[in-house]
């Protein structure tokens, strides 16, 4: 609601002519004047639509202080349109023009100019201090409990299900040997997010220059330099591929909603999530926290048949917004704004949906697993309805054998999310903290919310069940278990590196003498020719200081160029991944060999070249 309040000697109106949307009215309301009266101009907006009685009841209290303020007895009520330029329907306005009317009468003699006529009118402004006037209202309500909140607090069974198909109690399972499994359970049970010390991977992603907070956003946004964007970008790649060869459709979707669509309004109070919201144009909106909203709207203007079930779309979200709590903010772990893989899937019924469901679980696990995690860096949980395990016992219970180790399970007496079934792989960090990566949910309740229907073989519309799957979790959260994973190794006498295929710089060169720059320079080039990412040190120092260096970066292959390499054409090449922390594995073989050794390990997987100078002379440093 737009107001623009002027106290005037006089105020008065007569039509001229009617328009298309003009209120019916006698005579009587065709001319109207006050003396010593507010003329109170009202633009009813499109956001006054979701509460009419509410917006009618504020600017009814508000037109009244003014008129207590300036001591006056009298308010014309003038609808203005060009207050506005999102309004209402012609319908909700006249009804809150009356409301607004019938609110003030017991108080102030009242005059309300006709809705939808032309009109001419006349006035005199006081010209007091507060005699013009404008503001602006909005319909609020009693704040409201979100659901989301309602439900971090509904009452969970804990269980741990074993691939022997023993459901026990947290109680009287034995974790002595699985430790981190433990430290899972302990996690979610307790439900703290809170974190008390800086996780190792936040050293590391600062020193390895991939990524850094910034300070000039809000808290969990963060800026990626040229190495950290490149990983990224890989990972990116690599999910968004794999979805597209397992038949999902790539889309593209905006990233904020109208908080006051009917459909997203509901569903927004049902996820547990925290909002961005914004005004623009007279509008609230929010940003979107996951791909859902665009997918099902898309989905719901779709005509969809049987034959293209199940039908799959994804979106790589760059970017979806959470607004975590602070606390929980911490380095690429928890983000407030992130980028994440988000794949639906619309199934004929429940058995199709079982189906897709566990294709999907798998699916995950073989991403996960050439993205660098193993089924031992994580830990998995099973969360479902009493209702839904009765009827599918025997499928959930295959979840625990396809991973052959014990999972924890949760399980609600009655639905309250949208969800029957989901899983979630949880890698469990340097400081015992839980971190949700890949998870696929059976939706029963969104297909309804948004209309979505396909036609059958019946020739008759039916509602999917929708599979949610985020193959691999949010793509910085990747990085963080990579880098949290190598840190752990580390501690455990292992040498700690990222993937081959992931590691910004596969091959350094080092020369050992001036006199060995141009020779390193042709193998450089030989090896980025083969799509390898390779860089050389160019750098004034001892040999000894540049292989040390480039362990501290975690380089994968270190190639020393002098004069015995110079006459044989062999490289002196350092192995990371056959190295130990005493001892380093070096094998003399030719530019050709060691790149067909690096071709045959990063086979089918995505390739990106260095986004940074060849030589580290030349390169800025980002991190202080």
């Amino acid at each position: 609601m737009q107001l623009l309040l002027i106290h005037s000697d006089y105020i008065e109106y007569e039509v001229t002519k009617e328009s298309p949307i003009a209120e019916k009215i006698d005579e009587s309301l065709k001319k109207g004047r006050l003396e010593d009266a507010i003329g109170a101009f009202i633009a009813v907006e499109k956001v006054d639509e979701t509460n009419p009685k509410k917006a009618a009841e504020q600017t009814a209290d508000e037109i009244k202080k003014v008129a207590n303020q300036v001591k006056a007895k009298n308010v014309m009520l003038y609808p203005y349109a060009h207050l506005s330029s999102d309004l209402a329907s012609p319908k909700v306005a006249v009804e809150v023009l009356k409301s607004i009317e019938e609110l003030l009468k017991p108080h102030l003699s009242v005059v309300r100019a006709p809705f939808g006529w032309y009109k001419a009118f006349k006035l005199s402004c006081k010209g007091h201090p507060l005699s013009e006037l404008s503001r602006s209202i909005k319909p609020t309500e009693k704040e409201k409990v979100s659901e989301a909140l309602k439900a971090e607090k509904i009452e969970s069974h804990w269980r741990v299900l074993t691939p022997d198909d023993e459901l026990l109690e947290i109680n009287e399972f034995d974790f002595s040997k699985h430790e981190k499994l433990k430290k899972f359970a302990d996690y979610e049970i307790a439900k703290s997010r809170v974190v008390e010390r800086t996780p190792p991977h936040v050293e590391l992603m600062r020193r390895f220059e991939f990524a850094d907070y910034e300070p000039g956003s809000d808290p969990g946004n963060m800026r990626f330099y040229p190495k950290g964007r490149l990983v990224k970008s890989l990972l990116e790649d690599y999910v968004l591929r794999r979805t597209i060869d397992y038949g999902a459709m790539e889309v593209e979707t905006p990233i904020m909603y109208d908080m006051e669509h009917p459909t997203l309004r509901k569903y927004l109070d049902r996820f547990p999530a925290r909002q961005y919201s914004m005004e623009s144009d007279k509008r609230r909106l929010f940003l979107r926290f996951s791909a859902c909203f665009g997918q099902f709207l898309m989905n719901h203007d779709m005509t969809i048949s049987y034959r293209n079930l199940p039908l799959k779309m994804v979106e790589m979200t760059r970017y979806s917004f959470r607004r975590e709590q602070r606390g929980e903010l911490v380095g690429l772990r928890r983000l407030r704004t992130f980028t994440m893989p988000d794949m639906h899937t619309l199934c004929e019924d429940m058995t199709q949906a079982v189906e897709e469901f566990k294709k999907q679980y798998q699916m995950c696990m073989d991403i996960l697993a050439d993205i660098g995690l193993s089924q031992k860096d994580y830990e998995v949980a099973i969360r479902f309805t009493k209702d839904f395990y009765d009827a599918n016992k025997t499928f959930i219970h295959s979840l625990a054998k396809i991973v052959n180790k014990p999972v924890l399970v949760e399980m609600w007496d009655e639905r309250f999310f949208y969800f029957v079934l989901k899983f979630e792989f949880n890698f469990v960090d340097a400081l015992d903290k839980a971190s949700a990566m890949s998870t696929v949910q059976i939706d029963v309740e969104n297909a309804e919310r948004y209309d979505i229907k396909f036609i059958d073989a019946n020739n008759k519309e039916k509602r999917p069940t929708i599979l949610h799957c985020s193959p691999s979790g949010a793509i910085e959260r990747c990085m963080y278990a990579l880098l949290e994973k190598a840190w752990m190794d580390a501690q455990h006498g292992k040498m700690p590196m990222l993937p081959l295929w992931l590691s910004p710089t596969q091959v350094r060169i080092a020369p050992v003498a001036d006199r060995h720059f141009k020779y390193a320079d042709e193998i450089a080039t030989q090896l980025e020719m083969q799509h390898i990412r390779v860089d050389v040190d160019d750098r004034e120092g001892t040999l000894s200081k540049k292989i040390r260096d480039a362990g501290m970066e975690w380089i994968p292959y270190v190639a020393v160029i002098g004069d015995n390499e110079m006459q044989s054409g062999m490289l002196k090449v350092t192995i990371r991944e056959e190295s130990g922390p005493k001892k380093a594995q070096n094998v003399d073989m030719s530019p050709t060999e060691l790149s067909s050794r690096i071709l045959a390990k990063t086979k089918h997987m995505p390739y990106k070249p260095l986004p940074l100078s060849r030589y580290l002379s030349s390169r800025p440093k980002f991190v202080g």
